[in-house]
């Protein structure tokens, strides 16, 4: 570590303790913008013997208590580092060198666990439902599944993972070690997207460690300084993947690949499902053969949402459609309104073929055609000899001269029927 480096440390331990009250937010609002004081805290981190690391351990503590929301997200900047060098400094059985790191996850781990008032937290995710649509899926693209997933919703059947309430701890053991460090991360998930680019690269880089160190891939990926292996739970590798699912689509795309091979490469080792299940259906729906470079920020998941525009087709056949089409029907000249009214009333009573299905001779269907005829005029004169009917006369005697006119049509032509 450079004097100047170390120099900038040592002027942020002092600057906070003579910062007062009333100005913590506005500190709070430029410490994001201090690259070079971000980069030098990783710096005292990565190195266990530096002499820097308790006050900085006791300083990053102090920020995540002071009530400060900025002030509590820069701290959670550096809990995968953290995390990592806790793990990396316990697998080398130097426990000693960890103490003040272990102290301040176990702080972090005991604000947590509890509210404003001391109670503890019990966290609750409702599972959503595939029948209800959202940014990722349309129900209707699913089939036969959605139908299931909607007759489930209607009886109320909806899933709710509850975690919590999780106990204190005064120290951290073999035991309950990824128990805490699963609530942290997950800590850590949650403010995902308030954390900077350098966070997220250091996440993928420690998620790579754990889990290729004192395997063969190791001297693949050339990690050096711990040998041994690092046990991991089931659990502890799904918020891996929770974080690298974000960084894959936040500027951290290569980074993010490698980290996602490793955790499979681990994941079959151990023969854990859960993570096998969740790696595979990230590494399925990723784009293929996009998003190559990873210094190009912010990205986002390409997603096809449903139009806010109304969903009734112009061709559809409504209420309002059918009416319509009547009173076309009915402004049309009196010529071709004849010809409609004969279509209607003549046409579907002639018979073209026999019950058989053979075609009958000449004088047959104009003998058929004459009878027919001769009653459909009988049945209008009596219908408009109706009282009812007496105001539509003229329209009748319309209908009487057109079908009169087609029966003499039909019986002097020994042609067929034209439709």
């Amino acid at each position: 570590m450079f004097t100047s480096e170390k120099g900038v440390v040592e002027e942020w331990l002092s600057e906070f303790k003579t910062l007062p009250e009333a100005s913590l937010p506005n500190y709070a609002t430029n410490l994001k913008d201090k690259s070079s004081l971000v980069s030098s805290l990783y710096k005292v981190i990565q190195e266990p013997q530096s002499e820097l690391l308790e006050p900085v351990c006791h300083q990053l503590f102090e920020f995540y208590r002071s009530g400060e929301e900025k002030l509590l997200r820069f701290t959670l900047q550096f809990l995968p580092e953290l995390i990592w060098c806790y793990l990396a400094v316990s697998a080398s059985r130097n426990v000693h060198s960890s103490g003040c790191i272990e102290a301040l996850l176990l702080g972090v781990y005991n604000l947590e666990i509890v509210d404003k008032q001391g109670h503890s937290k019990v966290l609750s995710f409702t599972i959503p439902s595939l029948s209800k649509p959202s940014v990722y899926h349309e129900p209707s693209s699913i089939g036969s599944m959605a139908l299931t997933e909607s007759a489930l919703s209607q009886h109320g059947l909806s899933k709710v993972v509850y975690s919590g309430p999780h106990p204190q701890r005064e120290m951290l053991t073999a035991q309950n070690r990824f128990e805490v460090l699963t609530f942290l991360l997950l800590c850590y998930n949650a403010a995902l997207t308030y954390m900077p680019s350098v966070s997220l690269q250091s996440l993928c880089q420690i998620c790579s460690r754990i889990c290729v160190c004192g395997y063969p891939r190791q001297h693949v990926r050339k990690y050096k300084g711990v040998n041994s292996r690092i046990p991991v739970s089931s659990e502890f590798m799904v918020q891996m993947l929770t974080g690298i699912y974000f960084a894959f689509y936040n500027g951290e795309w290569d980074l993010a690949e490698k980290a996602l091979d490793d955790i499979i490469y681990r994941a079959q080792l151990e023969l854990y499902p859960e993570p096998l299940l969740v790696a595979n259906a990230i590494k399925a729906s990723l784009p293929h053969g996009a998003m190559k470079s990873s210094k190009e920020g912010t990205r986002c998941i390409q997603v096809e949402i449903t139009p806010t525009s109304s969903r009734i087709s112009r061709n559809a056949v409504t209420s309002m459609s059918i009416r319509g089409h009547r009173w076309k029907r009915h402004e049309q000249p009196d010529n071709n309104n004849d010809t409609t009214e004969l279509g209607i009333l003549v046409i579907p009573e002639i018979s073209v073929t026999n019950v058989a299905g053979e075609r009958t001779g000449n004088g047959e269907k104009g003998r058929t055609l004459g009878e027919i005829d001769a009653q459909h005029i009988q049945g209008v004169q009596e219908a408009a000899t109706d009282p009812r009917t007496e105001s539509k006369g003229l329209p009748e005697i319309r209908r009487q001269k057109s079908v009169r006119k087609l029966m003499e049509d039909g019986i002097n032509s020994p042609g067929r029927v034209q439709f």
